[in-house]
């Protein structure tokens, strides 16, 4: 097995462009600076994911979730990180240089590898029976034929067949060498109790299913045979939770972004029919009830749904309680209703693109709408299934997010069904504040469930209770990302534990300088020898470090104040030479197109001198604010896409900014940045930190003199560990000369 090269990796790294990235699976919109969009890790209403397109990283402040390009593909599409590198490599279209791996590095390749190969492998194995096997071509093909299935869609859908041969594709996969452990996982085949092998799809023709990202994750399987199940589907897997996918969804993604509109039906065929006849962005829900996670999935690419029901009356009832979900996401849900005898798939074959599209705007109807033709029908003499009825459109009502659209509706449906409107008003709001305490209730109950489970909580617990101390009760708890940096550690000593916990905020502080500013000019001197020296950020850490023999004692901040220091010397040289050469060959680039136009509209010679000079300052301007800025980003980037899911979490931790002034402020205030006070917080971090230091080895020695009072009755020592915490005040004196507003008295 092999893996990217170091050289492919870089590339990638800075390719990969967040904004793009992030927008094939969210609908991002401008904000200020950056892009905010509904996080696609969990469920909410209000947009709190933030992208950055400077920092090109992606953080969710509500969830913590994001990262680089690279974090964000893995954490989205459950991949590796030599997965996510390739992922990124292909959409760009980067060729893969690759070295043979590790026997440590095959051991940490996952079963979703695996998962996703046999799958692919299938794919492939039921594309090839379709087209060119006689069963293929005779059976599945005819038919896709016969319900108007075009070539077109055939491979735009990928559809395939089964042959009816009950282990054909188990026994090409055994060919192969495929491992029969993922056929068994993934559910291709299936192994009876008494040990029979036989193939899942067997004599249907397959309708493949794709993530969002184009990643085959599962099937279903159409019979032609009367005395069989009509429709056979893959089982979850590690790659397939069926509630959290939409059949259509990565072929119709970006025409539902175009159209800002997203049409919901309920079979493959519904599906296929309608790309068909021109409209692309229908998805369809496979033939489950519609679930919270599906609706996540629409909520990313737009608000603004249409589901379309066949004339089905049952059916329709059935269904209606998508609705309610829907409108509970915020979604603005429309509905359309087929003529009796069609469903999408048989309408779409029946009519032009045009008439589709016609027919959609002309007779989709708000909710309330429906609702009230729907359930109202046959009632009018009979008041309490009346009642009933309008009950179930005010409980629609009430689960409406927003309060201006809710009100809207209370309008409509007041006059519609002929109800006061502070009548349907109150009940509104009755409903909602019952709906309001079971959410309560169930949310206290979903984060006891997770305070049990959870490693995070339980290594915080954990810390919280090794580290007490009389002395120590002013300090605050473990986040839950210094958990886990305490828990990536090796075994720690319970001193050793309550020493990483006080000192994290200001080790933290000093490797956020490290991370955002490290490789930054803090300032220029001259050696002994009369020679000019500049000392970077990361320079001047490590020998305010080094020069006290300090280290950073939490093993995840602590890996990436190294990585930061080695970047200095290997990797940030050639990476600089070669931006640097990009900056100049577009300065030049300018002031080559800028001299030009100069001349063509100068009125004298003298105008022409001016004009060059200021397009000189200029554009030398933008050179060295282009270079200070990758300067800074370069290796927050580095970093934040790490293999190491320790130091890439906790860089992202460090690098993200949850709020970010506006271009209204800033357009006509100049506001004083960190990076320009770079001389003065950086050694005042430093300068807190070994403040810090001193403060913990006083609260120890405070600790052992008690010790040796009490217990040891121990006169000789004592009077040693006084005079050693005499120094150690001292020393806390001087430094609160230079820290200033922070006064230090013994205690």
């Amino acid at each position: 097995m092999k893996k990217i090269d170091r050289e492919t990796v870089q590339r990638i790294l800075d390719v990969a462009d967040i904004v793009d990235v992030v927008s094939d699976f969210v609908s991002l919109k401008r904000r200020g600076a950056g892009y905010l969009g509904l996080c696609p890790f969990h469920n909410e209403r209000t947009p709190s994911f933030s992208v950055s397109k400077s920092k090109n990283i992606c953080k969710c402040f509500s969830c913590g979730k994001g990262g680089s390009p690279v974090n964000f593909i893995m954490e989205h599409e459950q991949m590796t990180y030599q997965e996510a590198l390739r992922y990124l490599a292909a959409k760009y279209n980067i060729e893969i240089k690759e070295h043979e791996m590790t026997d440590e590095e095959r051991e940490r390749e996952t079963e979703r590898a695996s998962l996703l190969a046999v799958n692919e492998f299938a794919l492939r194995h039921f594309e090839t029976n379709l087209h060119d096997t006689d069963d293929g071509r005779n059976i599945g093909m005819t038919y896709l034929q016969q319900r108007g299935v075009s070539e077109a869609m055939i491979k735009r859908f990928r559809l395939g067949y089964a042959l009816e041969r009950s282990t054909a594709l188990y026994d090409e996969a055994m060919r192969k060498g495929y491992n029969e452990k993922y056929l068994f996982d993934t559910g291709l085949c299936i192994r009876t109790d008494t040990g029979r092998v036989y193939d899942r799809f067997k004599g249907r023709v397959i309708f493949p299913v794709f993530s969002v990202s184009g990643k085959v994750i599962a099937f279903g399987g159409r019979t032609l045979k009367k005395d069989l199940a009509k429709y056979v589907n893959s089982p979850e897997s590690a790659i397939y939770t069926k509630s959290n996918e939409l059949y259509g969804l990565y072929q119709a993604k970006q025409a539902i972004v175009k159209h800002n509109k997203c049409i919901l039906v309920e079979g493959y065929l519904d599906v296929i029919s309608m790309h068909q006849s021109g409209i692309e962005n229908v998805v369809a829900s496979s033939g489950t009830s519609l679930t919270d996670g599906q609706i996540r999935l629409i909520h990313r690419f737009t608000d603004n749904v249409t589901v379309i029901y066949d004339g089905d009356a049952a059916g329709i009832k059935a269904s209606l309680r998508g609705i309610d979900m829907l409108l509970r996401e915020g979604l603005n849900i429309k509905v359309l209703l087929l003529p009796d005898g069609d469903d999408p798939d048989s309408f779409a074959q029946s009519h032009t693109s045009t008439q589709v599209e016609e027919y959609i705007s002309a007779n989709e109807v708000d909710f309330i709408q429906f609702k009230t033709g729907i359930l109202l029908q046959g009632l009018e003499n009979d008041p309490i299934a009346r009642a009933r009825a309008i009950g179930d459109i005010v409980q629609s009502i009430s689960v409406i997010p927003d309060a201006v659209t809710a009100n809207i509706y209370i309008k409509e449906c007041s006059r519609r069904l002929d109800i006061d409107e502070r009548v349907v008003a109150l009940e509104v709001e009755k409903r909602r504040k019952a709906q309001a305490e079971k959410d309560a209730i169930t949310a206290r109950q979903e984060r006891a469930r997770k305070s049990l489970g959870d490693v995070q909580n339980a290594t915080e617990q954990l810390v919280k209770g090794d580290a007490k101390g009389d002395d120590e009760a002013d300090v605050e708890p473990f986040s839950a990302v210094e958990a886990v940096a305490v828990a990536s550690g090796a075994e720690t000593s319970k001193e050793e534990t309550g020493y990483r916990r006080f000192m994290y905020r200001y080790e933290s502080t000093l490797v956020k300088y490290m991370l955002r500013y490290g490789l930054l000019t803090l300032a220029e001197m001259v050696d002994e020898n009369g020679n000019a020296v500049t000392i970077s950020v990361a320079d001047y850490i490590r020998s305010e470090l080094e020069r006290d023999d300090m280290e950073i004692a939490d093993p995840v901040l602590g890996s990436i104040y190294r990585a930061v220091l080695s970047l200095q010397s290997d990797g940030w040289p050639a990476a600089e030479q070669d931006f640097r050469e990009r900056l100049l060959q577009e300065r030049d680039a300018s002031i080559e197109a800028g001299e030009a136009e100069i001349r063509a509209t100068a009125s004298d010679l003298s105008d022409i001198e001016r004009r060059e000079k200021e397009l000189r300052a200029s554009v030398d301007e933008k050179y060295m604010r282009d270079m200070r800025e990758y300067t800074m980003i370069y290796p927050e980037r580095v970093i934040c896409s790490s293999p190491d899911d320790a130091v890439r979490k906790m860089g992202m931790e460090l690098v993200a900014e949850r709020h970010v002034l506006s271009k209204v402020f800033t357009k006509y205030t100049h506001v004083i940045t960190d990076d320009e006070r770079l001389p003065d917080i950086v050694p005042r971090a430093v300068l807190e930190y070994k403040d810090a230091m001193l403060e913990w080895q006083i609260q120890q020695l405070n600790r052992e003199i008690k010790e040796a009072f009490g217990v040891n009755n121990n006169e000789k020592h004592c009077m040693e560990l006084m005079s050693r915490l005499g120094e150690l005040h001292a020393l806390r004196r001087d430094m609160a000369t230079y820290l200033g507003e922070r006064i230090i008295l013994p205690r």
